[in-house]
């Protein structure tokens, strides 16, 4: 039990530091954003203010995976009795979508500047390019560590990495444009981006829908725990088995378990409960115990 609620001090004291690391990533991309709407409106760049905007919409992004942190350790009450952990959840799929239909924007306005090049705008494009890959670095550094075990985080961290890689096309286009008048690796970069982003989009937003469609874990394997639990001496059987994410790193077991009579049903049950706990980590456990003359009828194995 010591290391039990030493783990649960270590982790309260985590989030309040990446609270920081988030708050100064959106710190430093409102500043990005001010600057390129500057520099859009000193050399008359259109593009550059649209980049900014596209920033902006980054710095959004930050906002809600800050927002979501927040709300996510709100504790259970009335309205959520499972608590607001899954917050984090939809805050990733808000951020995944768009930056899915931001990639299918650049697929759509990378093939129209292959049929239709354009001038560029000149050295300072490069020069507030350079900046901005600055900024989208130091960005993705404040919350690489974070997106490691965050969905969410993981989510903000692709979108300041997409618009990072954005700022590298800039930089390579605008000096090749400027020095060979190659106008075409503009789009060619724009599109191998856009795939890039897309590619890890669906990577990271599977888990997303998993985790909100109730699906089992992929560990630990429904399976194993299954055969974990009938093979524990007391257990004649189980049905209506549902195995699921209550959040992100929360895993929860529902079951029905037949008893063979060997065993009384309170030391069963408890049985059960520690073998859960402490092979598969699984601390939320519903168990029901059926008497095998009052089991259910034509129960399923898994699921109702």
């Amino acid at each position: 039990m010591p290391h039990d609620h030493h783990h649960h001090d270590h982790h309260h004291a985590l989030p309040e530091n990446g609270d920081r690391r988030v708050l100064w990533a959106v710190v430093v991309n409102i500043a990005l954003t001010v600057a390129q709407i500057v520099a859009g409106i000193i050399s008359g760049s259109l593009a550059m203010i649209a980049d900014a905007i596209h920033n902006l919409s980054d710095a959004l992004s930050l906002v809600i995976a800050f927002a979501a942190r927040r709300i996510a350790r709100r504790p259970a009450d009335a309205d959520m009795t499972f608590g607001y952990g899954r917050a984090e959840v939809v805050a990733a799929l808000i951020n995944y979508t768009t930056l899915i239909v931001i990639s299918l924007y650049l697929v759509a306005e990378g093939v129209h500047r292959l049929l239709n090049p354009v001038e560029v705008e000149g050295w300072i494009v490069v020069v507030v390019a350079s900046l901005a890959f600055v900024v989208d670095a130091v960005t993705a550094l404040l919350i690489m560590r974070l997106s490691r075990d965050s969905v969410n985080m993981r989510a903000a961290f692709l979108h300041n990495l997409a618009d990072a890689l954005g700022s590298v096309a800039v930089i390579v286009a605008g000096v090749l444009i400027l020095l060979y008048d190659w106008r075409l690796i503009d789009p060619i970069l724009t599109l191998l981006i856009a795939a890039y982003i897309l590619w890890h989009s669906a990577l990271g937003i599977r888990p997303v829908i998993r985790i909100l469609m109730l699906a089992s874990p992929d560990e630990p394997p429904l399976e194993e725990v299954l055969r974990a639990l009938e093979e524990t001496p007391g257990v004649d059987s189980l049905h209506h088995v549902h195995l699921w994410r209550m959040q992100e790193h929360e895993v929860s077991l529902d079951a029905h378990v037949v008893m063979d009579g060997s065993v009384a049903p309170g030391p069963l049950r408890q049985t059960l409960r520690a073998l859960l706990a402490d092979r598969f980590g699984i601390q939320h456990g519903m168990i029901e115990m059926e008497r095998p003359e009052n089991r259910c009828v034509d129960a399923a194995r898994i699921g109702h």
